[in-house]
């Protein structure tokens, strides 16, 4: 998720286990601990483009770097002087609630987290949420603040209004997991309906309130993809592309393994002026562009230049 969102559920994280004792010092210390894994753009510029997908939402959103990080932070916090009366224990799950509640919630998006490193580098999917939705957000931040401004911190209603803002936005989340199901077979359904061949689906949210989807089925040769809303029963259109795997044959092997990797498996691949594209559906999914006679599966894409010694350039490019 955003970084925004990351930091507010942080805060009401703290408001809800520190925020009785300490007031509004809980909500700032949990949204700082909060922001931390996503301080790992803060590399980016170091490495190049085909790094730089392995490094983001890599260590620093993995379970092993939390619970280091929960650790090294409940130590700091407990050398603090309005922490002296919290046992270190309770500033411990503190701190890894915080951790631990941002990588969660960052597998919900389509991007994913790399939870198990540095065992494996598997990217944890939900692909139920979008990476910024206010409609998750907006509730959890009016309790936060309900709590903050309105009562003091002696008062037992403080709780009242985070701890609601709180469970409204988990069981939203909940809710994006099951409308998930529901738009999956949607899609099944009239991929079958349009006898159109499939062994993979993959369905992920755009814009906010988990009401707009893409679906992209997969069979051997070919992506289909069509846009669904739920508020429109009509029939989906699905549009295809050819995957061109043979286009892949002769780049770098590195290269066209973390790109697979990447997409997990749902990308196709074009020629533009003897260079190489390569569109990734899973973690961009903006729409298809056309232009002419030229049809692109989704705006973003990775573009390979090769060199006469055997090297390459990787680029990135956008459609308008």
């Amino acid at each position: 998720m955003d970084s925004l969102t990351q930091a507010v559920l942080g805060a009401a994280i703290g408001e809800a286990m520190l925020g009785k004792r300490i007031g509004a010092k809980a909500a700032i210390s949990g949204a700082i601990l909060a922001t931390i894994p996503d301080l790992d753009v803060v590399l980016l510029p170091f490495y190049d483009h085909l790094e730089r997908i392995s490094v983001h939402r890599g260590y620093s959103h993995s379970i092993l770097f939390g619970l280091i990080m929960a650790s090294l932070s409940a130590f700091i916090l407990s050398k603090m002087k309005w922490t002296h009366s919290i046992p270190i224990t309770k500033l411990w799950l503190f701190s890894w609630l915080a951790f631990f509640t941002h990588i969660i919630l960052d597998t919900f998006t389509s991007y994913g987290t790399q939870l198990f490193l540095p065992f494996t580098d598997w990217r944890v999917s939900f692909d139920s949420i979008n990476i910024v939705d206010p409609v998750y957000t907006v509730p959890m931040l009016l309790g936060l603040a309900g709590s903050i401004f309105l009562f003091k911190k002696e008062d037992n209603r403080r709780t009242i209004p985070n701890k609601t803002g709180l469970i409204i936005s988990c069981i939203y989340l909940v809710f994006t997991l099951a409308n998930k199901q529901n738009i999956e077979e949607e899609f099944q359904s009239q991929l079958e309906e349009q006898n159109t061949p499939y062994f993979r689906l993959l369905t992920v949210p755009v814009k906010v309130g988990s009401v707009n989807w893409y679906g992209v089925a997969k069979d051997d040769k070919q992506l289909h993809i069509g846009k669904y809303s739920i508020w429109d029963d009509n029939e989906i259109e699905f549009h295809s592309f050819p995957i061109n795997d043979e286009l892949l044959e002769g780049l770098d092997d590195e290269l066209v393994d973390r790109m697979k990797w990447f997409s997990q498996g749902y990308y196709t691949v074009a020629k533009s002026e003897g260079k190489t594209r390569i569109y990734n559906m899973q973690c961009d999914m903006q729409g298809i562009r056309t232009y002419g006679d030229y049809k692109a599966p989704t705006a973003f894409y990775f573009e390979v230049d090769p060199n006469s010694d055997g090297s390459y350039d990787l680029e990135v490019g956008m459609h308008d």
